[in-house]
């Protein structure tokens, strides 16, 4: 570590009366380091009961970091580790020698005192390490705020000091830009356990659709996902539907005493920039209530229906749904109010309705197919910044009308390819009763002919075929396989849910 970044500075008034910078080490105490260290030489299973998240590089001392990284090696590895096992190490480390050599190995363990207190060691060494983050973060938010030789951009400091406050607060290590393949590995067979235990089907978060699942596996971590659909498609609906079966999942799992991090639920952030927080609130109470929306707007409720109107009202009152109206969000905004709910409740799962609402920084104004291009990369940056799933939707263009089928392609994506680019999965909404409702010919009269008739039977038949059908198209899938999933809609609820099995239809390409 650079010898600048071991000491901070600070202004002293001398005798003369000028100011000289007073050079105060950063917070770290390497006798607790050692003590721990010793600790966990004399006895392994030390580090297995720790409460404290405890990695390499919260050790302030360089050596201690190396000697902490490789007992975690060797323990992976079912190995006993002791100063003897960890000789072989450390005998060519030149920054140990310094220290005494392969003897220091064994001075830890000397006196045997950070066995009366491993875990408030390993505190004290977490909560240091904490502190020379927040003590980088403060250095460079101040240096950034006097540097005004560039562009002046605060709102954009700002943002970049929240990001970096919640790396903190997260326990992440601005030292630690890269993972190890073995981390990364550990991490992988980690989703995949929890695949497997879920019976199969969900490496992820669920989306309460059964059929959905099956073809997805589950809303992963880090996706940004793109829900895109033609108005009057239902991708709302869907989007508000996920939303309250993932926060629905986390709550009744928590009920049934399962921890949160064993759950396929999560808390859920929406950001609504087209509905009121209250609209949202309605259809959601509409679709658990099975109360027609309309009915809800106008007023128009029986006795029994308020009745389990209330009882829904009751039932959601916990939910981890957490919705945000505020209109006319730049991405900036919207990655900062994400931060502070990952921060507050701990969401795992982030919908935006809808991205083309969103307004970027104000550099590419001029230019509308760059600012969507940044605004999808910034909700493909919190995705793996938070580590947790964003469905993103987004409007298609008018090109869908023109064709004889109406199914959404890829290329009908407005504005800009960079959405297709930075999304992990692509889903259309398509309904074909929307489409064949619009086309019924004229309503037959008593003295029309047969033709018209005619016209009409074969409507209403085609029309009774596709009723209530709506297929989710997954044009884009870095996971798996492309195809279509068949639902149920059922428009007066505004909910769609899973068909019977033998109507699902699954598609591949």
């Amino acid at each position: 570590m650079p010898e600048q970044d071991l000491m901070l500075r600070q202004p002293e008034t001398t005798a003369t009366g000028a100011t000289a910078p007073v050079i105060r080490a950063l917070p770290a105490n390497i006798e607790a380091e050692a003590a721990f260290l010793g600790a966990i030489l004399i006895d392994n299973r030390v580090l297995e009961e720790l409460g404290t998240p405890i990695r390499a590089q919260h050790f302030f001392e360089p050596v201690h970091q190396r000697v902490f990284e490789r007992i975690v090696s060797l323990l992976d590895r079912n190995a006993v580790v002791t100063p003897v096992t960890l000789k072989p190490y450390f005998e060519a480390d030149e920054a140990l020698k310094e220290l005494g050599g392969i003897t220091y190995l064994a001075q830890l363990t000397a006196d045997g005192q950070g066995l009366l207190a491993p875990r408030e060691l390993a505190e004290q060494i977490y909560d240091l390490a904490l502190l020379r983050e927040l003590v980088s973060v403060g250095r460079n938010l101040v240096e950034g705020a006097l540097d005004t030789s560039e562009s002046v951009a605060p709102l954009e400091q700002i943002e970049h000091a929240e990001a970096a406050l919640f790396q903190v607060a997260e326990g992440a290590s601005s030292q630690n830009e890269a993972s190890s393949f073995g981390q990364a590995t550990n991490k992988a067979l980690g989703q995949i356990e929890k695949a497997i235990n879920s019976g199969g089907h969900i490496a992820g978060k669920t989306t309460g659709f059964t059929s959905v699942n099956d073809k997805i596996g589950g809303l992963h971590d880090s996706d940004l996902v793109i829900l895109a659909g033609r108005p009057g498609m239902g991708k709302t609906s869907l989007a508000t539907n996920i939303a309250f079966n993932c926060a629905n999942r986390l709550l009744r799992d928590r009920v049934d005493g399962i921890d949160d991090k064993a759950s396929v639920g999560a808390g859920v952030a929406f950001f609504s920039l087209e509905m009121s927080a209250d609209q949202l609130a309605t259809r959601i109470l509409a679709e658990v209530a099975e109360i027609s929306s309309e009915a809800l707007r106008m007023g128009r409720l029986s006795r029994d229906e308020f009745q389990q109107l209330s009882f829904a009202s009751q039932k959601l009152s916990e939910l981890p749904l957490y919705i945000d109206d505020t209109p006319a969000l730049s991405i900036a905004a919207l990655r900062a109010r994400a931060r502070r709910l990952k921060r507050r409740h701990n969401i795992g799962l982030i919908v935006v309705d809808y991205l083309q609402l969103l307004q970027g920084s104000g550099r590419a104004n001029d230019n509308r197919v760059n600012e969507i291009s940044e605004i999808s990369r910034g909700l493909k940056t919190l995705a793996k910044e938070l580590e947790l799933p964003v469905i993103a939707l987004s409007q298609l263009s008018r090109a869908v009308e023109q064709r004889d089928d109406k199914r959404p392609m890829l290329s009908d994506l407005r504005e800009s390819g960079s959405i297709e680019q930075d999304a992990d999965m692509v889903w259309f909404v398509y309904r074909e009763d929307y489409y064949i409702a619009a086309k019924e010919p004229k309503v037959p009269q008593a003295d029309d002919d047969a033709n018209v008739h005619d016209a009409h039977s074969a409507w209403a038949a085609e029309m009774e075929r596709v009723h209530g059908i709506a297929e989710l198209i997954v044009a884009k899938q870095r996971h798996g396989a492309t195809g279509k999933v068949r639902l149920k809609f059922e428009a007066k609820y505004t909910k769609f849910s899973d068909l019977a099995q033998d109507d699902r239809g699954y598609g591949y390409d």
